[in-house]
């Protein structure tokens, strides 16, 4: 059953959407089901054929595996020719695939994107980068990375700039000289992370000398 074809072209395009369905839908005929399950001579009426082939098949499939299957009968004059399957993937918890479609997903990821995009403008026109490249707290390869140089104008330039209200441009200098000087090898991993924990911790101490 080509489930796999269903989610590409459906996602993809490429096919008349009946024949996408028709991955989603499988007709088979019951002789060709027979051979499938090598039952061609076993369980001869259709109503046994039903309950222990069809039935107890989809239960396993249906409990075990991460699709819901169910089926319809197609009747060719007064016997029952072929089987239709419809098959749904089930959701779960870890399953992002429903995102694809979801548009408030779509619009909530692109307004994310322009965000940091405009971050990353602002970021780039700083003084306070200008300050990390020259304090050697940031090299110009990592000031390619949007996520990198976004999260520094969004969580680490707000508090120099209360640096700066309390000391000045050249407390702020201060700061990045001495940061600098103690930096440790392992902090060059993360540094936005690093260089936030280390205004954070500062900032309390310039604030209780300032009272």
């Amino acid at each position: 059953m080509n489930y796999n074809q269903y989610e590409h072209y459906s996602y993809k395009g490429g096919r008349r959407e009946e024949q996408v369905e028709s991955y989603r839908n499988p007709l088979i005929t019951v002789k060709e089901l027979r051979e499938i399950t090598d039952t061609v001579s076993l369980y001869q009426t259709f109503k046994d054929f039903d309950s222990y082939v069809l039935k107890n098949s989809l239960k396993e499939i249906n409990a075990y595996t991460s699709f819901n299957v169910t089926y319809e009968k197609v009747k060719k004059g007064r016997s029952i020719d072929s089987i239709v399957f419809q098959i749904e993937k089930k959701r779960q918890a870890d399953d992002n695939s429903y995102k694809i479609e979801d548009q408030a997903y779509i619009e909530g990821k692109k307004a994310k994107e322009e965000t940091e995009k405009d971050l990353y403008t602002e970021a780039m026109q700083s003084r306070y980068t200008t300050l990390l490249l020259e304090n050697m707290l940031l090299s110009p390869f990592e000031m390619q990375d949007i996520k990198l140089m976004s999260g520094l104008q969004a969580h680490v330039y707000p508090l120099y700039d209360e640096l700066k209200d309390l000391r000045g441009l050249n407390g702020v200098k201060d700061h990045l000289s001495y940061v600098s000087s103690k930096r440790e090898e392992y902090s060059k991993r993360n540094v936005a992370k690093y260089l936030k924990k280390a205004i954070e911790q500062y900032l309390p101490t310039v604030k209780r000398q300032e009272l």
